[in-house]
């Protein structure tokens, strides 16, 4: 099967014209003359340059690569058989996936994390699993060595442990942006059963969850502040960083900054209690 640059062109064009920027976590603005994102806007989203993104839309006889058509499909909020349709009409078949291996906490991660206490600071992978910890994030959040290897991940935290109503006080609002980066994350990610796996468990835990995840929210990775409850320190707020880590571009850690007085009574608090974490859910 031969490249199709001009169906190409139509199918970028249209999936552009029906997303807005609100989807993608952009400003709508005031000077926009027709719905739909722009043509850089998509080039934006996708990291190609916006005349190459151009030149695809108007079906000139150029061949994005597999990572390429990858970016525009996740730029696009594209579905399963619409990203490997995209490939089809290219490369003329879908591209040939493998099974993902098994995360391992990048080099040195785990010590960095712990160094930066009584900061909290923790590491997620690829599906939001918790890889790294440190100790003043067991305090906070939950104690995740206590915690089954299964249901080590924080969204899975998020909606099915109550102590997590407890310790985020604006809880409806970072459990909705959470699953937002979940969802965005997993598109990513079509042919991993993990993903799939996780997502069916979490239908089955969580009202919340089959409630909101027909609304298709969508929800950018990055920095913010979290307003959290704690027995003995009270209410206070944590802003924070997501980083990427280079070497392995799935795992990020999340670092977060308090107040000095915050971090020095941290920093005095005896070890994690050992709490009796919930079996886990199948």
């Amino acid at each position: 099967m031969a490249p199709n640059p001009r169906e190409l062109g139509e199918m970028l064009r249209s999936r552009r014209e029906r997303l807005s920027p609100a989807e993608v976590g952009l400003p709508a603005g005031n000077r926009r003359r027709a719905s739909g994102l722009r043509r850089e806007e998509v080039a934006a989203l996708a990291a190609i340059s916006p005349t190459y993104y151009t030149f695809l839309e108007q079906g000139r006889a150029v061949t994005p690569s597999r990572q390429v058509l990858d970016a525009l499909a996740s730029a696009l909020r594209l579905d399963e058989g619409e990203r490997a349709h995209l490939h089809e009409l290219v490369h003329g078949a879908p591209p040939v996936t493998e099974p993902p291996a098994a995360e391992t906490l990048a080099p040195g991660l785990g010590a960095l994390v712990d160094r930066l206490d009584p900061a909290p600071a923790y590491v997620t992978g690829r599906r939001f699993d918790v890889l790294a910890a440190n100790r003043s994030v067991r305090l906070l959040w939950t104690d995740w060595l206590a915690v089954p290897v299964a249901d080590r991940n924080i969204v899975w935290w998020m909606f099915t442990d109550p102590h997590a109503r407890e310790v985020l006080v604006e809880w409806e609002r970072e459990a909705a942006a959470l699953l937002g980066r979940y969802r965005a994350t997993a598109t990513r990610y079509p042919d991993d059963p993990s993903f799939t796996a996780l997502t069916d468990r979490l239908h089955a835990a969580s009202a919340e969850v089959r409630a909101w995840w027909p609304r298709h929210q969508i929800t950018r990775v990055g920095g913010g502040h979290k307003l959290l409850r704690h027995p003995a320190l009270g209410e206070f707020r944590l802003d924070h960083l997501v980083l990427t880590v280079a070497d392995v571009a799935d795992q990020k850690l999340v670092a977060f900054d308090a107040p000095a007085e915050i971090l020095a009574q941290l920093a005095q608090l005896p070890d994690p209690p050992t709490r009796h974490a919930h079996p886990s859910r199948t």
